[in-house]
């Protein structure tokens, strides 16, 4: 007869995503898994497969939580700039607030430390960059329809140049004390809306 799990396999996925969220893929070793999770190694392989699955399989649980807030903030019915322009504020402001800040983004510390020489943290990272910029694009062609966005600029450019800064304002808001760095770049590409 095969035994239950005495542990929340969920509870136990959102606990990792936390340590690896804080401390980073290779800075993690499964002992800091097993204490930190409380359960046994061979019960994190039998659950979620090796290390680097459980990373995935938190990566995607941070992605799925992430984006939808996003897209229903960006597809409001009624001015779509606006809801850009809140968006891209909140992740400065996040970006450098000293509590938010040292943790940065779990796809952009992952595009930093693994996309490049791992195939499938690369892929899901990619994932998520396309489903944002797609968000934003709709809600960039939409604030065009609607007259708030010049009809010569470039819907899907911009929303490019966005995605680009939102992940820099990450990167450096994670390594720079300076809010005003980050706050400064996101009015810049802000007034480019204009």
């Amino acid at each position: 007869m095969a035994r239950t799990k005495e542990f929340d396999p969920d509870a136990a996925l959102q606990s990792a995503l936390e340590l690896f969220w804080r401390r980073g893929y290779e800075a993690t070793s499964m002992s800091d898994l097993v204490d930190h999770l409380g359960i046994g190694r061979a019960s994190i392989y039998a659950t979620f497969g090796s290390k680097h699955e459980l990373y995935l399989k938190a990566l995607e649980r941070y992605d799925r939580a992430g984006l939808p807030p996003i897209v229903r903030e960006l597809s409001q019915p009624g001015p779509a700039l606006p809801a850009v322009r809140a968006l891209v504020r909140r992740y400065a402001t996040e970006a450098a607030d000293e509590q938010l800040r040292l943790n940065g983004c779990l796809v952009t510390n992952t595009a930093s430390e693994l996309a490049p020489h791992d195939p499938a943290a690369a892929r899901r990272v990619e994932r998520n960059w396309d489903h944002l910029e797609t968000v934003l694009h709709s809600a960039l062609v939409r604030a065009q329809a609607q007259g708030e966005l010049p009809a010569g600029r470039d819907p899907l450019a911009l929303a490019r140049m966005l995605l680009v800064l939102l992940q820099g304002l990450r990167v450096v808001g994670k390594a720079s004390a300076d809010p005003a760095r980050v706050g400064d770049a996101a009015e810049q590409a802000l007034a480019l809306l204009d």
